[in-house]
């Protein structure tokens, strides 16, 4: 609990600060005296006058920030400050201020993606396993252990970006095609047709339910007890099981269940050992399986699993590269998402609030520094994009003023903006009522 409230405060507060000196720095730049940069809401904290005189200042409820300017429209100003006004720039300045907070975020969120890029990263081979009858991927054709080359032509190395392509063309209920090494070595295509997928529940791992998961891995000897049927055997730590009884190619998972249904009996092994193949044969000891209540058969030999796995890492500019674009994807995916949500393609409970976010914080925290990144540049990407959309009490519906006061010549009249600020409040209201609702049901169930 404490790594997870730990977690979600400093993702939380960076993404804050860096939104807010986005606005606070183009001000700055513009000529307005900013009165009051606050990081969170409620009882100060701590607070400090520079030397424009800005308040600097750390509140209790960390949910947000603000940064506060010089406004005639908020009380009256001193005649020698008009010109550092908020409310007397031009259009454009104004549209500038109000822009570079959600364009601070999607920049922060390039940047981190890609800092991971140029770090690089160990991530699963696109290998498969064999799907499900009746999924998307049994119908296309899909084997065990089909390795993923290419998606629509481009080339992927690793399982995220194929599962990234896949969720993409997925969500368009689109036709994607795959070409792959089959388990014999062979390259083949596969055309996937997803028309018919249900992507209503996002909260759902759809790839897998349609059939697109990561092959088990290849079972490995790990610690062998003494005088165990798997050390009678021959059998080895770091042994690679390649073929159990007539099975070729087993994961973790079929060999243990190979072992169990021949207790007392002897099994064919073909094993790999420091780049050379043997035949062995082993005898598993009949035990009693105290969960189904029978009888099975062990081997005395702990079995971990073998992913085949690939480093991806990138030159520098590359790496800058790929940011943008990693950033631009994923910008318009959520875009796409919430326009589903709208039309009621996507259902209203993949809406998530602070208490998801605050458990994924930690959850990536747990798991690596290089899972924590990616945690913060996706939640950059949401703040920049929930910021600019053209809702009133956000930056976009203050972009939409803007839009129209171009148009028209002139500001819309104070009676359509006091309507939208209305309109715009309760919007937000429920979409907060919705989240947490979403919240307390993940929670509780």
């Amino acid at each position: 609990m404490v790594l997870t409230l730990l977690a979600f405060i400093i993702a939380l507060g960076v993404l804050i600060v860096i939104h807010e000196l986005g606005h606070y720095s183009v001000a700055r730049a513009c000529g307005v005296k900013v009165l009051r940069f606050s990081v969170g809401f409620g009882p100060v904290l701590w607070r400090r006058l520079d030397r424009h005189e800005t308040e600097w200042a750390v509140s209790a409820i960390p949910l947000g920030g603000y940064v506060k300017m010089l406004d005639e429209r908020e009380g009256n100003v001193d005649p020698e400050l008009l010109a550092q006004t908020f409310n007397r720039k031009t259009v454009w300045q104004r549209i500038a201020i109000v822009a570079a907070g959600p364009v601070a975020n999607l920049l922060l969120a390039a940047l981190l993606y890609a800092g991971l890029s140029f770090y690089g990263s160990v991530q699963p081979q696109p290998v498969l396993a064999g799907p499900s009858v009746g999924t998307v991927a049994a119908l296309a054709g899909v084997q065990e252990r089909d390795q993923i080359l290419r998606v629509d032509g481009r080339t992927v190395e690793s399982w995220t970006d194929a599962r990234w392509h896949l969720m993409k063309t997925m969500t368009n209920r689109g036709l994607s095609e795959l070409e792959v090494r089959d388990a014999q070595g062979a390259v083949q295509r596969r055309l996937i047709d997803f028309s018919a997928a249900d992507i209503r529940d996002m909260e759902q791992d759809l790839l897998s339910r349609e059939g697109f998961q990561l092959a088990l891995p290849t079972p490995v000897i790990g610690e062998v007890m003494a005088g165990s049927a798997a050390e009678q055997a021959g059998l080895r730590p770091n042994d690679v099981i390649l073929q159990v009884g007539e099975l070729a190619a087993p994961n973790a998972k079929t060999f243990v269940d190979a072992v169990q249904a021949h207790p007392g009996q002897p099994v064919s092994l073909r094993v790999e050992r420091d780049g050379a193949e043997l035949l062995l044969s082993v005898t598993p000891a009949l035990a009693l399986d105290e969960a189904s209540g029978r009888q099975v058969g062990r081997i005395g030999a702990r079995i971990s699993g073998n992913f085949p796995t690939v480093r991806v890492q990138t030159g520098l500019i590359a790496s800058l590269g790929h940011g943008v674009v990693r950033t631009a994807e994923v910008a318009g995916f959520s875009l796409k998402m919430l326009g589903k949500m709208v039309v009621g393609e996507v259902s209203v409970k993949n809406l998530s609030g602070p208490v998801t976010i605050a458990d994924y914080a930690g959850q990536t925290a747990r798991i690596g520094l290089e899972a924590y990144i990616g945690f913060m540049a996706l939640i950059s990407v949401s703040l920049g994009v929930l910021n600019l959309l053209p809702i009133p009490m956000l930056d976009g519906g203050h972009l939409l003023y803007y839009l129209v006061e171009i148009i028209r010549g002139s500001p819309p009249p104070e009676k359509w903006m006091e309507l939208g600020q209305r309109a715009g409040f309760g919007i937000l209201m429920l979409m907060m009522a919705v989240a947490l609702f979403n919240d307390m049901t993940r929670l509780f169930t």
